[in-house]
């Protein structure tokens, strides 16, 4: 832990690079809708990514080193293919731009889920605020105003996308507080794909879905985008940033995504922004930056607090 260092302009590139991926991925499985339904592609694109994922498992010896980690990464695998099932769903009913700011949410929950659990994680001043920012920003967004504007379709989309950022929290608690904590990152994420593949395949398999594949040009273009770049290159880019920078300093620029989100919804798909959305999502993401700078922010004040001193002496 003490080697790591703060981040520096390489992995500010990087962050911007992931944060873009990362914002594309529901634009992404929006594009290919008509030709593979949501929920297929999140369980395909996982049998992909799950597959590469077995050669650096297999190379490491992870195996070995996480031993007794079965049982809770089966859970915390059910809590991600739970995530990413309502993030398909919602997507039939809300836009990508929509769905990744909601879905971003993800931070606020996982912070109120370790204060409660973790006596280390207790939540600071600023970062309160920060929670109630973001929950302001969403209650905008489900205001009767916005509900005229755009239909009650698209708040039921919302509303999951929310629920969706509730199980991604749920899924970083998890593995926070149990000995997924101290296992390889490739066997947790590992635990996360075979999980999303089994339940989402079965989901599809009941909602009638098996039957809606059809391979064009852009939905092999948008499994193979989701499998390698999504699932499998930019997790372990991820991780190997948390494994040289300070994963506070890391979490700092992830606002960045639903930036690029909401960009790519806007010029790729050609999506509408509300102005209540707009007003919205700067609330939703000054909180998350509020919850995930705040050790920044402190530091900050402290730095310029002093400056001051010495100015006035």
């Amino acid at each position: 832990m003490s080697g790591r260092k703060s981040a520096d302009v390489q992995a500010f590139l990087l962050m911007v690079l992931l944060c873009a991926i990362w914002g594309g991925q529901q634009v992404s499985i929006k594009l290919a809708a008509g030709d593979i339904a949501p929920v297929m592609q999140v369980a395909l694109r996982s049998v992909i990514s799950g597959l590469l994922m077995l050669i650096p498992l297999c190379w490491s010896g992870a195996w070995a080193t996480g031993k007794g980690t079965r049982t809770v990464g089966m859970f915390a695998g059910s809590l991600f293919a739970l995530e990413f099932c309502l993030v398909a769903v919602g997507l039939q009913y809300t836009s990508a731009s929509h769905m990744v700011v909601f879905l971003y949410t993800a931070p606020i929950f996982s912070a109120l889920g370790l204060h409660l659990l973790q006596p280390t994680e207790r939540l600071r001043p600023l970062q309160w605020m920060g929670i109630g920012v973001c929950f302001v920003g969403i209650g905008v967004a489900f205001s009767g105003g916005f509900s005229r504007a755009m239909g009650t379709s698209v708040l039921i989309g919302d509303a999951l996308g929310v629920l969706a950022g509730l199980a991604w929290g749920a899924t970083t608690v998890v593995v926070r507080c149990s000995k997924l904590s101290d296992a390889p990152p490739s066997l947790t994420l590992f635990y996360q794909l075979s999980m999303a593949v089994v339940l989402l395949l079965a989901y599809a398999a009941l909602s009638g879905q098996l039957d809606h594949v059809r391979l064009t040009g852009v939905s092999v273009a948008s499994l193979m985008f989701q499998g390698l770049v999504v699932s499998f290159f930019s997790f372990f880019m991820w991780f190997w940033l948390l494994r040289r920078y300070r994963a506070a300093n890391l979490g700092v620029f992830t606002f960045m995504t639903p930036l690029f989100g909401v960009s790519f919804g806007v010029m790729i798909l050609g999506e509408k922004l509300a102005p209540s959305f707009i007003a919205a999502a700067l609330l939703v993401l000054a909180g998350i930056g509020l919850v995930n700078g705040e050790a920044l922010l402190r530091k900050a004040f402290r730095l310029r607090a002093a400056g001051s001193v010495d100015a006035r002496q």
